[in-house]
């Protein structure tokens, strides 16, 4: 077990070459749980930053680097060989079509979003920061193209969900109690007007029912989604479930109250859990009921299941309906304090 508890090392130096991304993408599909996951489910992949570099944004790389480009193209590269995608995402050079949009029938429509391949890069150097770059009209997350695209889907579709399969944290999370917003310019929230557009987006086309599928944070959260997060009576116009990590972070630990301390000021802010899982999704026309699935340890083989909270989103209902809070049995709990929220952050920020 390596330094902060994960339960996995890695065979070589950090990924630069073509064979260096190979070869880490050939050493994850030895692992039997993951071919087995692979076999037992179609999978609708998206990347987020450690397929290339942390934090790398468009052309920018975390820490200067004059052969980044020639990094970014072996990456997308071992990408596309290692992954189940279409003929549409063979790489041509530093570029790759991965946004696309997925139809489940009538059901559902899944838009899957790139936030990386298109932003800007992130303001203030990057972390939480009080940054006026946040709120700057002319960055995006997505790029022009990409937001087009999204909007124009949009406004044609006919789906009763609408689901953004995408990389980062959606909705708002000040981590500061006093009058500066102090926020992960990694996030949405680095790339405020993006998100405004985004949303009003969907708001202005009608969407029945956005949903956002989230990852990154290692750890589980859920939100109410806003049109406006400073204003406490903004209705809620759709919801967002982040995914925690399978083993990165290690047992990780459940959290007393099911919220984090955040939430005390971020009353969209619904649940909180930082142990290792995933999450459940069963879509029917009537409803989406999201199951936040934990493992008390991840250290040892062997951990069993447990649904730790459920949650039901109504058809045309948008907001979090909390219908099972179930604390793990057998892991070990934290409290809902100001640690906690400095440990987020340095879970969140801190070099791989």
């Amino acid at each position: 077990m390596i330094p902060g508890g994960n339960p996995r090392d890695h065979e070589g130096p950090e990924t630069v070459t073509l064979a260096n991304y190979r070869q880490r993408h050939a050493q994850y599909k030895t692992d039997p749980d993951l071919q087995a996951a692979h076999a037992v489910a179609p999978w609708a992949v998206v990347w987020d930053d450690h397929e290339t570099e942390n934090n790398w944004a468009d052309e920018a790389p975390e820490q200067p680097d004059p052969d980044f480009l020639v990094r970014r193209a072996a990456a997308f590269q071992a990408y596309y060989e290692n992954m189940p995608l279409r003929r549409t995402s063979i790489p041509r050079g530093i570029d790759m079509q991965l946004y696309r949009r997925l139809h489940w029938g009538r059901l559902a429509t899944f838009h899957m979003l790139d936030t990386r391949q298109y932003r800007d890069d992130q303001g203030c150097g990057d972390g939480y920061k009080d940054c006026p770059a946040a709120i700057d009209p002319a960055r995006s997350i997505t790029g022009a193209e990409q937001e087009k695209w999204l909007l124009d889907g949009f406004r044609r579709s006919t789906a009763r969900w609408d689901v953004l399969g995408q990389q980062v944290f959606f909705g708002q999370r000040d981590n500061n109690s006093g009058p500066a917003k102090v926020l992960s310019m990694d996030s949405w929230d680095g790339y405020q007007a993006s998100r405004d557009r985004i949303t009003r987006g969907w708001v202005d086309a009608g969407v029945r029912n956005p949903v956002v599928l989230t990852g990154d944070v290692h750890a589980h959260w859920a939100d109410d989604l806003k049109l406006n997060y400073d204003d406490p009576t903004s209705k809620t116009v759709g919801t967002e479930l982040v995914c925690s990590s399978i083993t990165s972070g290690g047992d990780g630990a459940d959290v007393t109250g099911g919220n984090h301390p955040w939430a005390a000021w971020n009353p969209h802010l619904r649940f909180y859990n930082n142990q290792r899982g995933y999450v459940r999704t069963t879509i029917t026309k009537d409803a989406l009921t999201a199951d936040f699935v934990t493992l008390p340890y991840v250290t040892r083989a062997g951990a069993p299941a447990h649904t730790r909270a459920r949650f039901v989103i109504e058809d045309r209902v948008p907001g979090l309906n909390l219908v099972a809070d179930n604390p793990t049995p057998g892991a070990s709990a934290l409290r809902s304090t100001g640690d906690l929220g400095a440990a987020t952050v340095e879970q969140e920020t801190a070099r791989p």
